[in-house]
Order: structure tokens, then C-alpha cells, then sequence
């Protein structure tokens, strides 16, 4: 079964500091062979509130997106968003 991680943001308050985790991101992505399915982009918001900016990436596997979420090179990258975006962040397993 594949494993996604989906990540919806409540707000960005720094553009900046967002970019600078990108690229660390993608790296760390990349590295556990995750694949951006969705990452911003045009959208309508149909029910509850808007958000900024959505990101969902597919793993080979849900312990792939779990090993990808837990390494040091992921959470170097999220250190960087600390203070400057709040989010929802999930992993969840395909079907």
C-alpha cells in the first residue's frame, strides 16, 4: 500500500522562511522516493475554511512516508518553519 502525506496549511506568516524549508524538503522527499502529487496550486475552497497552500506527496509505502516524516534531514527542513506557518501534517496509508 502506498502512504501519502498530506499537508494543509492555516497560514503562512513568512514567504521567505517557506521557500528556505522547500528546498530542504524536496531534498528529504526525494531522498525517501516521494513523488509531489500536489504542492499549492489553483484551487476552490468547496466547504470549511481556506487555506493558503496544500502539499500532498505519495510514498511507495506508508512506513516509507513515516521514515521520510521521522528523518533528520525532514526535520531539519521543518525547524525552519517553526514560528512561521501552522499547518496540518498527516501520513496516511493509500488504498
Amino acid at each position: 500500500m502506498k502512504g501519502y502525506v498530506v499537508c494543509v496549511y492555516k497560514s503562512i506568516i513568512n514567504e521567505e522562511k517557506l521557500k528556505e524549508y522547500a528546498v530542504k524538503a524536496r531534498a528529504a522527499v526525494e531522498k525517501y522516493k516521494g513523488k509531489f502529487l500536489i504542492r499549492g496550486g489553483k484551487y476552490t475552497s468547496n466547504e470549511g475554511d481556506k487555506s493558503p497552500r496544500t502539499v500532498v506527496i505519495e510514498f511507495p509505502s506508508y512506513d516509507e512516508a513515516n521514515s521520510f516524516y521521522n528523518s533528520k534531514e525532514y526535520q531539519d527542513a521543518h525547524s525552519i518553519l517553526e514560528g512561521y506557518a501552522e499547518r496540518q501534517h498527516q501520513t496516511i496509508e493509500g488504498v
